[in-house]
């Protein structure tokens, strides 16, 4: 049996070319650098936070999703989320005083090898998540043990110092509350409070990666219309700061940053994101002393992503034609998944939310029936469909993959391929899992591959 000549590639994170607005952009570049008043600011070095009319351009965009105060104080520009959690790590966290990362687990497997460059190696935890999203329960039980075995050391000297401008976390949780990669879980209300609750009890900082919160729909209808307060969640720092400084944190630095980007909104490529934090935590981030050399992060992107913001287009463009486009995907992946995985004993997350009738984000996580490993599958769906999905065992958490395993989950991505190809993937996977089922003795015979970082940096 020959494998299809057309790859099809449900692993790739990305948006599809389909949704990128270049001419958006065009148009605001255009509008920005006619002018020299205008363009010579931007052009230049950049205030520590980021360029002030972005700062305030989310800060209003940001009040009215949220129904929160705008205030631009609030807001630091970022070079993405990816380089600002490495950012974070650098200002707030140190090796020796810091205890731990704890990661929720599925994890965003990239975010493993900004904790690991920061020292932390050997110390990212895995914390479970149930329906609700992440176990708060067990990770207090993993952060009391862990106080109740360090208590016993010798406190180490740390490596930095922290200055007057920030202070440095026992803990740090990283977690994707609305939408998570790869579950597609959103955390309740509920569960919410009680991280931040948990977090300012332990003197942990929350890494709240919001990046798929203006990326949601209804299961049924119009996008278009008002969202529900299911879309609106209140963010992680907005509880934080409306419970005042803890008693491990008297000069107000918060225990929780929302942590956001333009990539799934605008594109990768921009390289421009935001923090939204206390005022004193912006200002300490501002304070990284990459920035202090080389002015704020991505200034031109910033400059012209706040030309699309104050312009209006920026809404237009995520109401009338993003989200709408990222709901049809994930409509057509599921009923895709329905037909042809489903009847073989696959379950799938039908709302981010529990009882919530939504979804959002980029992606569905499956867990075959057949008991067969993930990295196998995904081998298989290589050579025999020129097929590429996402293997559970990619989300595991650096160095604590014996706490939460997921060797038999399976990630699919319905934002990059267009809905034909979905269609079509969905439905070569479906084959390939009912051929692995009818000759299960086979394939449990076959060797387990090692699918390394190569594999995926061929096909991410």
């Amino acid at each position: 049996m020959s494998a299809p000549t057309k790859r099809i590639n449900l692993l790739r994170g990305w948006p599809s070319p389909d949704l990128l607005p270049a001419s958006l952009i065009s148009a605001a570049t255009q509008r920005i650098l006619t002018t020299r008043s205008v363009y010579t600011p931007i052009l230049e070095y950049g205030p520590s936070a980021g360029h002030p009319p972005l700062r305030a351009s989310l800060a209003s965009w940001l009040g009215r999703h949220y129904r929160v105060e705008p205030d631009p104080k609030r807001i630091c520009v970022t070079g993405g989320a990816s380089q600002n959690i490495a950012n974070i790590l650098l200002g707030f966290s140190d090796p020796a005083y810091t205890r731990a990362v704890w990661v929720v687990a599925p994890c965003y497997y990239l975010a493993c090898g900004i904790f690991r460059d920061a020292g932390f190696e050997g110390r990212m935890r895995a914390v479970p998540e149930d329906e609700q999203g992440i176990d708060v329960e067990a990770l207090e039980g993993k952060l009391k043990a862990l106080e109740e075995e360090q208590v016993q050391e010798q406190e180490q000297k740390t490596y930095k110092s922290p200055g007057a401008y920030r202070k440095f976390y026992r803990h740090i949780i990283y977690a994707v509350p609305t939408s998570s990669n790869p579950s597609g879980k959103t955390m309740s209300l509920r569960r919410r409070e009680q991280l931040v609750t948990l977090a300012r009890k332990y003197d942990a900082l929350v890494i709240a990666d919001d990046v798929y919160d203006f990326l949601q729909w209804p299961l049924q209808g119009d996008t278009h219309a008002e969202k529900p307060p299911q879309m609106r969640l209140p963010r992680l720092c907005d509880i934080d700061l409306a419970m005042g400084n803890s008693e491990h944190d008297p000069h107000g630095f918060g225990h929780a940053i929302s942590n956001g980007s333009f990539s799934k909104l605008v594109g990768p490529g921009v390289r421009t994101g935001w923090v939204e934090a206390s005022p004193a935590f912006v200002v300490g981030l501002g304070r990284t002393g990459a920035t202090l050399s080389g002015g704020a992060p991505s200034q031109l992107a910033a400059a012209i992503l706040a030309e699309v913001i104050e312009s209006g287009d920026m809404e237009t463009w995520v109401e009338g034609t993003l989200r709408p486009a990222l709901q049809k995907r994930h409509q057509v992946m599921a009923q895709a998944i329905r037909e042809h995985i489903c009847p073989l004993g696959v379950e799938m997350r039908e709302s981010s939310l529990v009882d919530g009738g939504i979804y959002g984000g980029y992606f569905v996580w499956l867990k075959p029936s057949n008991g067969l490993p993930s990295q196998l599958i995904a081998e298989q769906a290589i050579k025999q469909e020129n097929l590429v999905i996402g293997f559970g065992n990619l989300f595991e958490v650096s160095g604590d993959e014996a706490s939460a395993g997921f060797d038999k989950e399976i990630r699919l991505c319905f934002a990059w391929e267009d809905p034909d190809n979905i269609v079509e993937g969905v439905a070569r996977l479906g084959k390939l899992l009912k051929r692995m089922q009818d000759n299960r003795e086979h394939y449990q015979s076959l060797p387990v591959p090692v699918l390394d970082d190569s594999f995926v940096d061929n096909f991410k």
